[in-house]
């Protein structure tokens, strides 16, 4: 685990089990917090690497252009293994290290409920750690120094593959022809006919249309052109009916 470039807190640290989960599910999300001024950690478990196309480098490299263009204020992978790993006391302890140093305010993970398993055993790794980072009494270190304990206010979960009825939706407009530019980044994954790779239900054509399409689904439920949709861990409050959008 490179952490190099874990030089500064964010108010939101995004999570993915493979390099593209978060493009797919919420990079809108994060170029409007971004230009609110807001700074977002990413965070990679796995370098993707039993996906059937493109391989560790490749992807890689995908990566590297696809944060670029979210203008993210650091990513790390951990480099777990892809397909297996799991919530072990190993695992947990990196990630509650990296939400020490990090201090988000908000944490948004893998879908809870997905086709993919690695993606609700990310989602309940992350959930775990929240709620552990804390506690006193579980040590980690940074740079040779015990970390001060810390607890996020918030933990969401993005929509992949499964349709879910979000608890929030975000008006992601003026963002998603960024968006899809930033998908579009994983040239080996999705749609590309000249392609001689194996086929696979990403790689088609309807799969990056079906982005389209959710995203203007979404959009429509709250009267805009295009949005994405979370399921929050815990209820939500405000402190009065007209806070409410």
């Amino acid at each position: 685990m490179d952490r190099r470039n874990l030089n500064q807190n964010v108010d939101i640290l995004v999570f993915g089990a493979h390099p593209d989960d978060i493009e797919l599910s919420c990079s809108g999300t994060i170029l409007k917090h971004i230009d609110l001024g807001y700074k977002v950690g990413l965070i990679d478990l796995t370098r993707g690497e039993l996906g059937t196309r493109g391989s560790k480098k490749i992807r890689d490299k995908e990566t590297k252009i696809a944060t670029s263009l979210m203008n993210a204020s650091f990513r790390i992978n951990l480099n777990m293994k892809d397909g297996l790993f799991n919530i072990s006391d190993d695992n947990k302890l990196k990630v509650i290290s990296l939400i020490r140093s990090a201090k988000p305010k908000v944490v948004i993970a893998n879908s809870d409920n997905d086709r993919h398993p690695d993606h609700g055993r990310a989602a309940e790794l992350i959930k775990t750690c929240c709620f552990l980072s804390g506690l006193e009494k579980i040590t980690t270190e940074y740079d040779n120094q015990i970390q001060d304990t810390w607890r996020p206010e918030q933990l969401f979960y993005y929509i992949q593959y499964n349709l879910i009825i979000p608890d929030i939706i975000i008006d992601i407009s003026n963002y998603f022809d960024k968006k899809m530019e930033i998908i579009k980044s994983y040239s080996s994954q999705f749609y590309n006919p000249k392609s001689k790779e194996t086929k696979t239900i990403i790689s088609e054509k309807k799969f990056l249309e079906s982005i389209d399409y959710r995203s203007k689904d979404l959009g429509r439920i709250i009267n805009v052109k295009h949005a994405e949709g979370f399921k929050s861990e815990r209820i939500l409050s405000v402190n009065n009916l007209f806070d409410l959008n």
